[in-house]
């Protein structure tokens, strides 16, 4: 609606007067949409490690840094957050690092790997590692995930110096 008069009275104050607003259209609202409820955090469950972890395996090995979560609908989302440190302790081959749901690595390409550390050069990486990833398991039942690792020779795994922590929200679907 284009204002046609500028009440000079009211303008300096900014109010304007009843018989200056057009209320027709908003007589017949009877209420608004509902909002959308996907998106929802329904519940957060967390994992804390606070020792470490030391393994020397090409494949990958249970860190021990580990939570439970029982989703309440198959249309469920699970958003994935891990933040731990890795020594590789003078390793020159690759640390990889990935999260397992139950016997399932969600992790992707030719490591089946969420992160991975490439020293290239012999010496000591200590590297924090963010790991945050969307899981879609169509499951109400209890699921365990936890991080696994893996490296050529030595390196350190969670909760060394710091404490490593895994968290699970559910999102409704």
């Amino acid at each position: 609606m284009a204002l046609s008069k500028i009440d000079a009275a009211n303008f300096l104050d900014g109010t304007l007067p009843d018989t200056n607003i057009n209320n027709a259209s908003l007589d017949n609202v009877t209420g608004l949409p509902a909002a959308i409820a996907t998106g929802t955090v329904l519940q957060v469950v967390q994992g804390i490690k606070t020792t470490s972890f030391v393994a020397t395996s090409a494949t990958y090995v249970a860190t021990g840094l580990t939570a439970d979560i029982t989703p309440s609908s198959t249309s469920s989302k699970i958003l994935v957050l891990v933040r731990t440190d890795f020594d590789t302790r003078n390793n020159t081959s690759n640390v990889c690092g990935t999260v397992f749901r139950d016997s399932t690595n969600l992790g992707s390409g030719t490591q089946d790997a969420l992160f991975r550390i490439n020293p290239a050069v012999s010496g000591r990486i200590i590297a924090g590692q963010s790991i945050s990833f969307l899981d879609s398991p169509s499951s109400t039942s209890t699921l365990t995930y936890e991080l696994y690792a893996k490296a050529a020779s030595q390196f350190i795994a969670p909760g060394g110096e710091d404490t490593a922590t895994i968290q699970l929200l559910e999102i409704e679907g």
